[in-house]
């Protein structure tokens, strides 16, 4: 078995949580470090319903991407939305670790597992934020080569599509192949005058306003929003992966209640 700390310390080997972006609130949440795991479960966000999903098969820590607790928070009770969520885990003895920008930026987290799952080659950062003890650049987004390519958008909207299990996709087609694309899990829209720097024709993302739409076309960049779950819980069964092979008499499971919070009619 496991410590909720000793599980910390794994994830903080994988994807250091100095990795994190100033704004953000990743590591060790909510429960007591020295309290013993058998039973996980990994998620992209900490819901009501995650948490009950987690309370019914007797897991004693959540594991997710996006914080429990983001911003100032005042107080914890039953009359606001975080409040009620912490007191559910702390009521049900269940712990949280987040590990949010420090898992986009590390090497084998949500942008590469991202960039493989549509076939880019040889990926590297598309913003090195610096270097491990082995002198890796670390950072957000991937950069690549699409395998098979060049190819019409077409065609790799619906790689996209498959890959990522999507119902649909937003395209803004600015009429070039593509061949060298950029990836960035979440909302990643500010860095596609990066993209077009670094030479990309397509740039896959989430969550992009009206303005960026005009202004890759302008660029000459092909952009997909590809939805902000859908490229980012390509991780969770990387990190269940991760679990299971460091210890491997933990019971790990990635939620079954979860998924992308609207849908397409």
């Amino acid at each position: 078995m496991a410590t909720v700390k000793e599980i910390y310390d794994l994830l903080d080997r994988k994807a250091p949580f100095r990795y994190q972006m100033d704004f953000d609130n990743a590591g060790f949440l909510v429960g007591r470090g020295d309290r013993e795991v058998t039973r996980a479960l990994v998620a992209l966000d900490i819901t009501p319903a995650v948490i009950r999903e987690a309370a019914d098969k007797g897991c004693q820590l959540i594991l997710a991407h996006h914080p429990v607790i983001w911003g100032k928070i005042g107080q914890v009770t039953d009359e606001t939305i975080t409040g009620k969520k912490l007191l559910a885990l702390v009521e049900q003895g269940i712990a949280a670790i987040c590990a949010h920008t420090n898992l986009d930026a590390a090497e084998g987290g949500v942008n590469t597992e991202l960039a493989r799952r549509l076939g880019l080659v040889c990926p590297v950062p598309l913003e090195t934020d610096g270097v491990d003890e082995q002198g890796i650049p670390y950072g957000v987004g991937r950069v690549g080569e699409v395998e098979g390519g060049p190819m019409l958008l077409a065609s790799f909207a619906q790689r996209a599509k498959e890959a990522l299990g999507l119902g649909g996709i937003r395209v803004l087609d600015a009429g070039v192949p593509v061949r060298r694309v950029a990836v960035g899990g979440g909302a990643c829209g500010s860095m596609l005058p990066l993209v077009k720097e670094l030479g990309c024709d397509t740039f896959l993302t989430s969550d992009l306003k009206h303005d960026l739409y005009l202004e890759s076309r302008e660029l000459g960049v092909n952009l997909l929003d590809a939805g902000h779950y859908s490229t980012e819980t390509v991780v969770c069964p990387v990190v269940a992966r991760w679990l299971e092979e460091a210890f491997p008499g933990l019971w790990v499971e990635i939620a079954e209640n979860q998924g992308e919070v609207f849908e397409y009619l």
